[in-house]
């Protein structure tokens, strides 16, 4: 039996498991989000496991050869170790590779090469990595410190919004009904209970349901909002390349597979003069392939 690589894009709002034999996928299978949160790298794991030997399970195979999570929230040493340290005792792999989900896309998106990945899921982040190979960043910080563009950020936003139209102090919109909906409350009054006890997850889940009212005035002008934000994160990485020639930006993320918000942040990127944006969808688990490449034996 030749070589089994696993690997799995962990996410605030998802977990992406995809495995290959010899090179070629064979399987892929998504899960919950799984994103490390400082002291909770157990819980992490848990999930991981189980996406990941679900996906295991659909190749035909127990185990793997290399593992490699690239995983939201372990860009800090404490949490990437205690991610690994958890996952070692799932034993899911003889070799196991634990970075972040921005190393991922890194690899997948540019290679070796120079450029910047742009990621927008629960948070959101802008990485560059430049012709010295040296690295950059913008955002990430989480949905406390900023993360504009973000879910969370676009579900925020939905929920002031409906609070406005509420009380008559905003245009009225579709929000209202919409979030009331998507969060199982029964009115307004149960809405606001469940924002009060609402973890960031659920709250940046609501930004499905502006995405799907892109016809809205109020979701729109969320969503324009959203774009600025994405493409100022990329807009302040653009000086930090030398030369004056294009500049590749990739996105990526859950949000940024959606129409109505990478269409607006194209756009914004177009008017920028060195952002060329790349073509198709970005495959993070192409760059864990990539990783696992390098590390088998």
């Amino acid at each position: 039996m030749g070589a089994i690589t696993v690997g799995a894009d962990v996410g605030g709002t998802r977990t992406l498991v995809a495995v290959a034999r010899d090179g070629q996928e064979v399987a892929r299978h998504e899960g919950p989000g799984a994103a490390v949160r400082p002291g909770r790298a157990m819980s992490s794991a848990a999930t991981v496991a189980r996406v990941v030997r679900e996906a295991l399970n659909r190749a035909g195979h127990l185990r793997g050869t290399v593992l490699v999570v690239g995983a939201a929230g372990a860009g800090r040493e404490p949490e990437r170790r205690g991610l690994r340290d958890a996952l070692r005792v799932e034993d899911l792999a003889d070799r196991l590779v634990v970075t972040t989900d921005v190393e991922l896309a890194l690899e997948g998106a540019l290679g070796d090469g120079p450029g910047i990945v742009l990621l927008a899921g629960t948070g959101s982040i802008a990485v560059a990595r430049l012709a010295d190979g040296a690295r950059a960043r913008q955002g990430g910080h989480g949905w406390q410190l900023g993360d504009e563009g973000g879910g969370y950020a676009i579900g925020r936003a939905a929920l002031q919004a409906a609070g406005r139209a509420h009380d008559g102090r905003g245009p009225a919109t579709d929000l209202l009904a919409a979030i009331i909906q998507a969060t199982r409350a029964t009115d307004f009054d149960g809405l606001v209970r469940w924002s009060l006890t609402a973890e960031p997850t659920e709250v940046a889940a609501l930004a499905k349901a502006v995405l799907a009212r892109t016809d809205d005035p109020v979701a729109g002008a969320i969503l324009d909002e959203a774009a600025q934000g994405l493409a100022g994160h990329v807009e302040a990485l653009l000086g930090r390349f030398d030369g004056s020639g294009p500049v590749t930006v990739a996105l990526g993320g859950g949000l940024l597979r959606q129409a109505p918000l990478r269409e607006r942040v194209a756009a914004r990127l177009a008017g920028l003069e060195r952002a060329r944006v790349a073509d198709g969808p970005l495959d993070a688990l192409a760059g864990a392939f990539r990783i696992a490449a390098r590390e088998a034996p």
